[in-house]
């Protein structure tokens, strides 16, 4: 590099410039979008995407709706899929459910970097897979993985010299300080009763967001972290993440407690310390599956019996050191009384927040949680 090169070397700044998309691109961020509140009915999100042409003129004389429904089949997105009433039609594949979720993730949580693997550090010092570049003396009980041979073979020279022989003592040993890598096991209980469709409000494609993008969270940048998904309605049972953008609601009540309990059932069998239920919900508990298999409902009010089975819930989640956090997506008075009584139960905790948010929340406490150690 000659001096005239030199005095040209250095940081350029320019305005921003957002990157150029094709119309292809663009259309297909929309249509990943409208695949999500159609819950995979790629025939709706496509009337959908065409009435929006039709208002916004997404399209060109050179490139139509027809040229991208094409380019969707040919690069992967779609495909012909036989329905369950055994008629053909149109599906979404891996590669969009993958996409989508990522999207949920950029739009929620930002454009996070991937880390690595299992990178949530407690305070503690002690046995785990992180150096931090400190030695001690060797204690009875350590790893021999983590001696250092160097600073102990030092010791061992300045100790005991090297006239008479190379002797290592154990006094000369020093190990390598770790700190320890905690890992979280999180269930993420979402009601798909009825209510969450209800009074002109879509409440559940927020929820499924939120799911699929703690999902894509989870198993990019904490592989080691665990997340299991379940929802709840008359029944609670358990979905994949594949399973993410076919959500919908049913005609359901709320049967919380079928929830918390499924929840628990699969925390149990987790070996990780870290333990927790994030619960989303908008109404109140209002079912229960009885003994005998029949379903006890109620929707007037807080029904006690319901109320005080959600307690005893809450209570023996605490017992097994599992917090729960509840966002509760309801404003009534009665409702937010009912919360902070479970919460307090479960000594967890609970917000009480609008649409607008929730994902932002949900993060902000997932990452506030990692960093704590929960003794089992």
């Amino acid at each position: 590099m000659n001096k005239r090169d030199a005095a040209y070397t250095g940081f350029v700044f320019k305005k921003y410039e957002a990157p150029v998309l094709s119309i292809f691109d663009k259309l297909l961020e929309i249509f990943k979008e409208l695949i999500t509140h159609t819950s995979g009915d790629v025939d709706e999100a496509l009337n959908w995407l065409e009435e929006l042409d039709k208002t916004y003129q997404l399209t060109t004389a050179e490139y139509t709706l027809e040229d991208f429904k094409r380019d969707l089949f040919d690069k992967g997105f779609i495909q012909e899929r036989i329905k369950p009433d055994g008629n053909s039609g149109t599906g979404i594949t891996a590669k969009t459910e993958r996409a989508i979720r990522q999207r949920a993730l950029n739009q929620i949580f930002g454009k996070l970097k991937k880390s690595g693997s299992g990178n949530h550090s407690t305070k503690k010092i002690g046995a785990g897979d992180d150096i931090t570049g400190e030695t001690r003396a060797y204690q009875f009980g350590d790893s021999l993985d983590n001696v250092s041979m160097t600073e102990s073979i030092k010791n061992a020279q300045v100790n005991n010299g090297v006239a008479n022989g190379f002797q290592l003592t154990e006094d000369d040993l020093v190990v390598n300080e770790t700190t320890h890598k905690s890992q979280m096991s999180t269930v993420l209980m979402i009601d798909i009763s009825h209510s969450m469709i209800l009074y002109g409000e879509d409440r559940i494609t927020p929820a499924k967001k939120v799911a699929m993008a703690l999902a894509e969270l989870i198993t990019t940048r904490y592989p080691k972290d665990t997340l299991d998904i379940i929802v709840f309605g008359n029944d609670s049972w358990k979905i994949s993440i594949q399973e993410l953008p076919y959500l919908q609601v049913g005609p359901y009540h709320t049967n919380t407690v079928a929830g918390l309990e499924l929840a628990m059932d699969l925390l149990r069998r987790k070996k990780n310390t870290n333990k927790q239920i994030f619960m989303i919900t908008d109404g109140k508990p209002s079912c229960l599956r009885l003994p005998d298999g029949r379903y006890y409902k109620n929707s007037n009010g807080l029904d006690k019996h319901i109320v005080s089975k959600c307690y005893d819930k809450a209570s023996q989640a605490r017992k097994l050191h599992i917090p729960i956090t509840t966002f509760m997506i309801a404003q009534d008075p009665y409702l937010m009384q009912f919360v902070r009584a479970f919460t307090q139960a479960n000594q967890g905790k609970a917000f009480y927040t609008r649409l607008q948010g929730l994902g932002e929340m949900i993060f902000e406490d997932y990452e506030q949680n990692r960093k704590k150690r929960i003794k089992g």
